[in-house]
């Protein structure tokens, strides 16, 4: 299974980027990732890494893994959780990147749970809707989810055991329609088939 955890800072992806991309877009995605830096600050993951780190896999899953160009799809993927996990509005979203990029990045937001019902019912519901996603916002939640599971065995067992059985359930069939995801995902249940 291939991973791609190479790009842990913007001084590490740049170059990477410009491997792929045209310099403009590089531009575009350079602005994309001061924002979601400003945005997150200090923010770290549950590993302890910086939040950037996992923004960036996801960009690097998108352009050196799905081979993805499109400037709106890759800013999306650098902005993917400044609506869900910092202060950032979906007004201030747009007005910095654009519509589209804002609802790209509306799609693969998690909303809040709502009356009677918990954090993971919520969770699980949005993921079912992610079928009705444009293709763009399910190019990045693809992106996003690779990025956590690549290296599902740092978590506690149980912990993977489940996230293993959410991927399966709602992503690997999203990944379906995308030839490079579908294969990807393929590799990594394969990877993980104990989990089963």
């Amino acid at each position: 299974m291939r991973l791609f955890t190479g790009w842990h800072t913007w001084a590490e992806a740049e170059p990477g980027l410009h491997e792929h991309l045209d310099d403009e877009t590089v531009g575009a995605v350079s602005q994309a990732v001061r924002f979601a830096v400003k945005c997150h600050g200090e923010q770290r993951r549950p590993t302890g890494a910086p939040y950037l780190e996992h923004l960036l896999e996801a960009l690097e899953v998108l352009v050196r893994g799905a081979g993805v160009t499109d400037p709106d799809v890759l800013r999306a993927a650098v902005l993917h959780d400044v609506l869900e996990d910092t202060e950032c509005s979906a007004g201030e979203l747009a007005a910095s990147f654009g519509r589209n990029v804002a609802e790209i990045v509306g799609w693969v937001t998690i909303p809040p749970p709502g009356p009677g019902q918990d954090r993971a019912a919520a969770k699980n519901a949005y993921l079912a809707r992610r079928r009705a996603a444009p293709r763009s916002a399910v190019l990045v939640k693809l992106a996003d989810r690779a990025s956590n599971v690549q290296t599902l065995g740092n978590l506690p067992p149980g912990r993977q055991r489940a996230y293993y059985a959410q991927t399966v359930r709602y992503i690997v069939p999203l990944a379906a329609t995308e030839p490079w995801f579908a294969a990807w995902y393929a590799d990594w249940q394969r990877e993980h088939s104990d989990l089963d």
